[in-house]
């Protein structure tokens, strides 16, 4: 056996996303790089560690238990690296934290500073809605959540990052008057939901529940971004949190439509579960995020405060 850890990398993340294409996006290579690869790990074993068959890449018993072994010796492998930061004073492990959607056009400004100032730190982060976001922080997979809207059912604690503003988008060519949009007119437009357990299809709800408004013609998306491509084609309109939407406001292919009611208004919230025992990385972050979060903001997202 020669194999190198490189080798081992690539066959467990095409273990874990069972396709040639996704492990070469996630692990930044070609295609061609990772089947070469992938084809010299397979040739210093004497059983099949995978099945292509119609073009879709299968595991075999005998590859998730070789996928097992290599998970297994990256992890020491990197415990190595992590010793030896350690033993020269640095910080080391990992950082996990589950991240709403919209979140994603938020956390990685609060990140930044920490992760460069600590090289010893890897991240996991995953994006997904609120339900699966809280369900990840219900069961203890994750250090952190950021979300918008706080679950009542868990005892957490947590630190206020920023405002979440959403307001009623257009198209740029939409033309309104200058008073702010009624019950009436709103009626009349085509209105764009997220799915549900979405924590802005949420508020969008409330709001619409409040105002009772009737929505003449209701569209789903599955996140923030297909909302935001939807409305930039004309598709419809949507109450959608302002701070995705920066580039296209500031190039007129978006306009805040002023509406009675709007904005609404949450907050962004990093939380953890209340009995969880914080690693050293994640209680060294928090430190970072009470001393950092007010310079961030200011430098990052104070183009909000002219809407």
């Amino acid at each position: 056996m020669n194999y190198s850890l490189h080798q081992l990398a690539i066959f467990l993340k095409v273990s874990q996303t069972k396709s040639i294409t996704r492990t070469a996006e996630e692990m930044h290579l070609t295609q061609p790089a990772v089947s070469i690869q992938l084809k010299n790990f397979q040739q210093q074993f004497d059983l099949a560690l995978i099945e292509i068959i119609n073009k879709r890449v299968y595991i075999t018993d005998f590859g998730m238990e070789i996928a097992q072994c290599a998970e297994n010796i990256l992890n020491e492998a990197k415990s190595i690296d992590y010793r030896l930061m350690q033993y020269k004073g640095s910080l080391t492990g990992t950082l996990k934290i589950s991240c709403v959607s919209t979140g994603k056009y938020v956390v990685p400004y609060f990140l930044s500073k920490f992760l460069k100032t600590n090289d010893g730190v890897e991240l996991r982060l995953d994006v997904s809605n609120k339900s699966r976001v809280v369900e990840t922080l219900e069961k203890n997979e994750t250090d952190f959540a950021l979300v918008s809207v706080l679950p009542n059912h868990l005892q957490l604690n947590s630190i206020s990052l920023m405002t979440n503003t959403l307001f009623l988008v257009g198209p740029g060519d939409h033309p309104y008057k200058k008073e702010p949009m009624n019950k009436s007119l709103l009626e009349t437009l085509p209105l764009i939901y997220r799915e549900e357990g979405s924590a802005t299809r949420m508020a969008m709800e409330k709001f619409i529940e409040n105002k009772r408004i009737t929505v003449r013609k209701k569209i789903q998306l599955s996140s923030n971004e297909a909302v935001k491509q939807a409305v930039l084609a004309g598709i419809g309109y949507s109450i959608m949190p302002i701070i995705g939407l920066k580039n296209e406001l500031a190039n007129k292919q978006l306009q805040i439509i002023p509406t009675k009611g709007l904005p609404l208004k949450t907050t962004w919230n990093l939380v953890w579960l209340k009995d969880k025992k914080l690693s050293p990385v994640a209680k060294a972050f928090i430190q970072d995020l009470n001393q950092e979060k007010q310079s961030i903001i200011q430098e990052n997202f104070s183009w909000i405060n002219k809407f």
